[in-house]
């Protein structure tokens, strides 16, 4: 049990009921909208606005409790000293109530939810969902951000922006509320602030974290009226039973208990309207219909879903990095079911992974039975766009979303080549599509180039390609600084700058390993080369896991002269933020030859970078972004960046031209 908050000094507010009253309806929406930000993300959006909702409302005490420790609490004061009696101590009574909502006791069976939710008693909203507004591009960052930090960190963040509290008074109403380690979640909270930056506080008051301004859509229907007529179905049978039990109690006699056959299991499988992608809020895998020619095909569902749960001997298991092969927590959802390439497949969705399971159709000795795990939490419009169906013979057919308008496909080598149309059947099912690393050279890397419908908001093309998984990676391009583009905003792979791009790094992207979610190149800086020879080019390909971590390549690509030309690779690093949103600042070197004969230490950093200094075989200081020296054979040299801010950069790491 987490032990009992100190109490922390400042003035004492003792408030009556009919001021709390006052005050709860005078600070009603920014108190639900901190509860719904502070409340675990793992909820669904319509569970998290009724929750919040709930908790504000349930802040006013009973008329049982209307003393104590419930109408007397030591509060840190609000803004500008002053404010509504009763606003501070609702504060904290919302703030507890929503730090504990998820805690759980000691020995509290894992797969019983948490007391608090239990207690809590939900609005009644009946034959409804409701969800916020969706924001743009920055309240959908500045979500996932949210996200991943902890509900103490998210709270700070909200008080600090919001309410205009300092740390020292957020630390203490942390402390009052119960939170664990509340200096460390003030300082989680800063981290917030860097994404959010200085638009935080429209941000937070945008209408994608407002619970209180909402949509409606309703259930599902027909679900909706099965569950009716199954109520009443077991209303009669229980009559029935109580009846039949009543009788033979009558009669002296005893009853066995009976047994009804088992639920189907794929009567249990979730399946999503087929136009439910044009009218949600969440275009994700959680809005693909069922599609398929077997998608009513029990006895194949319930194969797959019994290989899901408990393999059997001669089923073979994969998955990628990172991601559970355990059974499904809950009905998971059918995305597809039909015969391809002379092999049965069935595609699954439990809202954390996408299954993959296949199996030989009758008489066929092909592969023997399958079942492949991948991760797909967070997806969005782009990596939900298209899922890699069947392989055979280095050969892909992809099946689409059902948001994508048009498919084509491209060679990301041939930046000047047009694309090319692919046919698509009505369920999404392309044609069969070459894979990018077919007969192990690097003459051809071929993409698929989408396009969105323009009944969602992200109507765009973008570019996503195969590395092995079976979620296709999302690729974008951030260009150069001072070329049009807001600092560090990555962008799609469609103007000729950005193919160009791709191009230098598209035969790379294998030994960005396997597990990626998307990946970006950023062209960081640009360099004239020594001795006249040119201009270079350095840039950083990142490629973001879907468990967090990066792995990045840093490269430099010079003119057909000296040292060969072309794209080399100067470093590399796995498990980094570097070249993401939280690792912007970057320097890199090598050694470098020109047609002279001669040798140079060049270096280069990005936007905040104002010097580079060498030690080593080379000394040397530079101010600027970029740095060239002469150095001699074999020479062995450390660099290091200052930055705008203050402190100095060290390079991500050492490559294989760091010591030539």
């Amino acid at each position: 049990m987490p032990t009992s908050p100190r109490r922390t000094s400042g003035p004492v507010e003792r408030v009556s009921l009919g001021q709390a009253e006052t005050a709860l309806v005078d600070q009603y929406t920014g108190l639900v909208r901190l509860a719904y930000l502070i409340l675990p993300v793992t909820l669904s959006r319509h569970r998290r606005v009724l929750v919040a909702h709930a908790l504000v409302q349930r802040a006013l005490p009973g008329l049982w409790r209307c003393s104590g420790r419930d109408t007397t609490a030591r509060v840190p004061a609000q803004r500008g000293g002053g404010g509504a009696s009763g606003s501070g101590w609702l504060l904290l009574r919302v703030l507890r109530a929503a730090l504990a909502y998820e805690r759980r006791p000691r020995g509290w069976p894992k797969r019983l939810p948490p007391p608090r939710a239990l207690r809590v008693m939900l609005p009644a909203v009946w034959g409804l969902r409701l969800f916020p507004l969706a924001g743009g591009v920055d309240e959908v960052t500045l979500g996932q951000a949210c996200g991943q930090a902890r509900p103490a960190a998210r709270a700070a963040f909200v008080l600090r922006r919001l309410d205009g509290l300092t740390d020292p008074r957020i630390e203490e109403l942390l402390t009052a509320a119960g939170a664990e380690q509340p200096q460390e979640a003030v300082r989680a909270s800063h981290r917030l602030e860097a994404v959010a930056g200085k638009a935080g506080q429209a941000l937070l008051r945008s209408r994608e974290f407002d619970a209180c301004t909402v949509q409606t859509r309703p259930t599902d229907l027909l679900r909706r009226r099965r569950r009716v007529r199954l109520v009443w179905i077991a209303v009669g049978l229980i009559v029935l039973s109580a009846t039949v039990l009543t009788g033979l109690e009558a009669k002296g006699g005893r009853s066995a208990p009976s047994t009804g056959p088992a639920t189907t299991r794929a009567g249990d499988l979730v399946r999503a309207p087929a136009q439910e992608w044009s009218d949600t809020a969440r275009v994700d895998f959680t809005a693909w219909p069922a599609r398929g020619a077997r998608t009513t095909d029990r006895e194949l569902l319930n194969r797959a879903l019994s290989a899901w749960a408990s393999p059997p001997r001669g089923v073979r298991v994969t998955s990628a990095p990172a991601t559970s092969t355990g059974p499904p927590g809950r009905a998971p959802r059918l995305l597809y079911a039909g015969d391809v390439d002379g092999r049965a497949v069935v595609l699954l969705h439990d809202g954390e992974r996408v299954v993959h399971y296949g199996e030989p159709l009758s008489g066929d000795r092909g592969a023997p039975r399958s079942v492949h795990f991948a991760r797909a939490d967070n997806a969005g419009v782009t990596t939900a766009a298209a899922l890699a169906l069947r392989r055979d013979d280095g050969r892909i057919r992809y099946l689409t979303a059902p948001w994508i308008a048009r498919t084509q496909t491209r060679d990301l080598l041939r930046p000047d080549a047009p694309n090319r149309p692919l046919k698509v059947s009505p369920d999404g099912l392309t044609a069969p599509v070459r894979g990018p690393v077919a007969g192990g050279s690097c003459d051809t890397w071929p993409v698929l180039w989408l396009r969105s419908s323009s009944r969602i908001v992200e109507k765009h093309a973008f570019l996503v390609s195969d590395l092995g998984d079976l979620l296709p990676v999302h690729l974008t391009y951030t260009p150069l600084p001072g070329s049009g583009a807001p600092a560090r905003q990555p962008r799609e792979v469609i103007s000729p700058r950005a193919l160009r791009g791709w191009a230098r790094t598209a035969c790379r992207l294998p030994e960005l390993g396997t597990g990626a979610r998307s990946v970006n190149v950023w062209d960081f800086a640009e360099q004239n080369l020594p001795e006249s020879a040119g201009r270079a080019v350095w840039s950083c390909a990142r490629a973001t896991t879907w468990r967090g971590p990066g792995r990045v390549l840093l490269q430099l690509t010079a003119p057909a002269t000296g040292d060969g030309g072309a794209t080399r690779v100067v470093a590399r690093a796995r498990s980094t933020a570097a070249c993401g949103r939280f690792g912007q600042h970057v320097v890199a070197s090598t050694t470098w030859r020109a047609d002279s004969g001669r040798r140079y230490v060049l270096a280069a950093g990005s936007r905040e970078v104002t010097g580079i200094d060498a030690s080593g075989d080379v000394s040397a200081s530079g101010s600027g972004r970029t740095f060239a020296e002469p150095a001699p054979r074999g020479a062995r040299v450390q660099v290091r960046a200052r930055l705008s801010g203050g402190g100095t950069l060290a390079p991500v790491g050492a490559g294989p031209g760091a010591a030539r």
